[in-house]
């Protein structure tokens, strides 16, 4: 591991101000390069933050930034909006290809949670990105949301979430309250001080629930046959389906590698040992065979 600076950096996107970190070794030469995109309601100093630095550690400069709507970021605030975040992403690109520390042709994308179906979207729709690597990912499928639910009650629930469309909730509450992520495991992370950051709020719009389940992540997996992609995933998540990310991997063609975990839960991705450092090294060895040491 080789020790990384930081240089928090402002950037736009569809004139939103966007705000971020660039980490990089401290090599004095140019280096790969790749963006991090995160979980559901996530600020930068958060999970994204946490393999930022390992991956900087381990020899490829790294941005991890606020999304519009979150965080220290411009937009409209606590909204997920899909589109809206693959623009960021587009931008975030733009940023490191242009910096003189990073090699312009060897830029990777790498997604946690949700994140990594927007890392998915992204690779798929940006010839630039050479990489795309999901850990603990949320390969989102509309048609499988439809099938799961039974059509009349999944456009049920898109109609509730249109019809308060700009209303807030909480992102979690304990004791199985009302919240966009429900359940004692999101609050066990967000509700406590494991994810503490000045910059994380616990809300979110209700249309970003919509946003969510209209998403098609497992759709892109076709067009990522000419990039490389790697999976990390555990055996054992209640939050993001192991089954759809085993789908991704087997619908994408060409290069491909997929590592199962032994967590026991999704969270333990963000943050435990020895999940999160066996996550961050099978990342760090494939971005170094795919985009170049």
């Amino acid at each position: 591991m080789t020790a990384a600076k930081a240089e928090r950096i402002t950037f736009g996107s569809e004139g939103v101000e966007l705000v971020g970190g660039l980490r990089f070794p401290d090599t004095g030469d140019p280096r790969p390069a790749v963006v991090l995109t995160g979980p559901f309601t996530g600020v930068k100093e958060q999970v994204v933050g946490t393999y930022a630095e390992l991956l900087a550690q381990a020899g490829l400069v790294t941005l991890a930034f606020d999304h519009r709507g979150f965080g220290e970021s411009g937009g409209r605030r606590q909204h997920e909006d899909g589109q809206g975040k693959l623009a960021d992403l587009r931008a975030a690109v733009g940023v490191l290809a242009g910096r003189p520390e990073v090699r312009p042709a060897q830029i990777g994308v790498v997604g946690v949670c949700l994140g990594g179906g927007y890392a998915m979207r992204a690779a798929a729709t940006d010839s630039r990105v050479k990489a795309v690597v999901g850990i603990a990912g949320a390969y989102n499928s509309p048609a499988r949301f439809a099938q799961a639910m039974g059509i009349d009650a999944y456009r049920s629930a898109l109609g509730g979430f249109l019809d308060r469309y700009d209303e807030y909730m909480p992102a979690v509450a304990p004791d199985d309250g009302e919240a966009a992520m429900a359940g004692d495991e999101p609050y066990a992370y967000y509700g406590t001080a494991r994810s503490a950051s000045p910059y994380w709020r616990n809300e979110v719009t209700r249309g970003s629930l919509h946003s969510l389940m209209t998403f098609d992540a497992l759709g892109a997996a076709s067009l990522l046959a000419a990039t490389p992609l790697l999976i990390v995933h555990g055996r054992t998540d209640a939050y993001c389906s192991p089954e759809l990310a085993r789908e991704l991997y087997e619908r994408k063609p060409g290069d491909k590698e997929i590592l199962w975990l032994d967590a026991d839960q999704h969270i333990d991705l963000y943050d435990r040992e020895p999940h999160v450092s066996q996550a961050a090294q099978a990342t760090a060895d494939f971005l170094h065979r795919h985009l170049g040491a």
